[in-house]
């Protein structure tokens, strides 16, 4: 392999990882040689190399390979003392702990803005956010917060489960500043990423640079943040930053996996600072939500697929049995057109039961009624009686609406059968009682929470 070979990489790179990526991460890297089927790269420090080797390495891998068949492995090492060192080096170092001693160029003084952070996936933008009722509140709040400005919502909590637009939301805000603001230091990276960042300044007695490193941003992004509970060196740090950029007016933006207050081991200080701020939770997706991702996606891969047609039915089918999470959907269509495509076949529905098969097994829906009704009445501290019995006070009436909206979500039930096993009920009350808790979920927090913290209870 030669460097004109690297640099047609190199451009492909460019398209696929995106200029922000490529600039922090691929063009400070310098081919070196190809020994045994190993293309060994120079690296600035080691903290790059650790970094593009889990982020990058696989598809820098595929690439020479599909020049070269006898690349098997890439290696990013840094050059020892006095050996030469990418010209680049000094705009491409990342790590505050990264040591002098490990390459010849000085090290330059710590500076916040995208290097620091992870890369973010190009994919992510607000224009491929599928918005419905689930995330409409998350989705207006982070469109708000991407606008820049004036600082309003600080800190804002985006919680939820997996695969419903955490993540996704996290980029699209950090994309959209970059490209509006281009003057701001935004910076986004994971909570493990943090630890791991201080954990690193501890070790090589860089705590300063640490510091200074990330109290100098405009926004601070940290996603997955229930990663740092029980870790008490990184949450009393995270703490200190967290109150310095507060006092600032920087911008901070949060994610979870459940609301502040419901993290586990998280300590009391920082769930106290995170509910001061706005919280905006992702709630599942419901039915049209998931249709209209399939539709996105369905649009996506027409073009990468032209030749392949897709019957009338077959995204409604799969919107409607595979209820898990927007992540095992779009993996669901990805392998569908990719089968399709093999056999030359059209994507019928036979077709998706077939190739779907146990992705569909997986996402039947085991819970029952009967575990329903006892749940909720375990939850509301009442009677199981009372709960199937005629009474209506609202204490007792509440909770029952809520077991029905809850086995008319989390079942195959039908009305009528879910109505008689609440007291021989008529499907009509049924019906009330699940349009009711629909209500109410929009406009009354606790009843959102009861519902969210019941539905992880009962399909765990």
């Amino acid at each position: 392999m030669t460097n004109d070979t690297w640099g047609r990489v190199r451009e492909e790179l460019l398209i696929s990882v995106g200029k922000n990526n490529y600039t922090n991460w691929i063009e400070p890297l310098e081919f070196r040689d190809l020994a045994q089927g190993v293309a060994t790269f120079h690296v600035p420090t080691n903290f790059m190399g650790n970094w593009v080797r889990r982020n990058f390495g696989e598809q820098i891998l595929q690439r020479l390979n599909a020049t070269n068949k006898s690349i098997n492995r890439v290696d990013f090492v840094v050059p020892a003392m006095g050996a030469a060192v990418p010209k680049n080096v000094a705009a491409a170092a990342v790590a505050p702990a990264e040591s002098p001693k490990t390459y010849s160029a000085a090290k330059p003084a710590p500076e916040a803005g995208p290097e620091i952070g992870a890369p973010l996936d190009p994919r992510f933008t607000f224009d491929n956010f599928v918005v419905g009722k689930p995330n409409a509140l998350a989705h207006a709040v982070a469109r708000r917060v991407a606008e820049g400005g004036p600082v309003t919502f600080n800190p804002l909590f985006l919680y939820g489960g997996v695969g419903l637009g955490k993540t996704h939301l996290m980029h699209a805000i950090a994309h959209e500043l970059q490209a509006s603001c281009p003057e701001l230091k935004v910076v986004y990276l994971s909570a493990e990423q943090f630890m791991y960042r201080f954990i690193q300044a501890l070790r090589d007695r860089t705590m300063m640079d640490f510091k200074q490193l990330f109290r100098s941003v405009d926004v601070l992004m940290v996603d997955d943040v229930q990663f740092i509970a029980g870790k008490d060196s990184t949450q009393e740090e995270f703490f200190h930053t967290f109150n310095a950029l507060v006092d600032q007016n920087k911008q901070i933006i949060i994610s979870g996996d459940r609301a502040p207050g419901e993290i586990k081991d998280l300590e009391e200080r920082i769930k106290s600072r995170l509910q001061c701020g706005l919280i905006a939770d992702l709630h599942p997706t419901d039915y049209e939500l998931r249709l209209g991702v399939m539709q996105s996606k369905a649009e996506a891969f027409a073009a990468q697929y032209p030749d392949l047609k897709i019957a009338d039915g077959v995204l409604e089918f799969l919107a409607h049995r595979i209820s898990t999470n927007v992540r095992v959907l779009e993996g669901a269509l990805m392998r569908l057109y990719a089968f399709a495509s093999l056999v030359d076949r059209e994507i019928s529905l036979e077709l998706a039961e077939d190739c779907l098969a146990d992705i569909l097994r997986a996402s039947e829906r085991k819970v029952t009624v009967e575990e329903i009704q006892r749940r909720v009445s375990e939850h509301y501290n009442i009677r199981l009686s009372d709960l199937l019995g005629p009474k209506r006070v609202r204490n007792i009436a509440r909770p029952r609406q809520v077991a029905m909206f809850l086995a008319k979500q989390l079942t195959s039930r039908s009305l009528p059968e879910i109505g008689r096993r609440f007291g021989g009920r008529d499907h009509t009350t049924v019906m009330h009682g699940v349009k009711r808790i629909e209500e109410l979920r929009a406009k009354d927090s606790q009843i959102a929470d009861d519902l969210e913290m019941l539905r992880r209870s009962l399909e765990a």
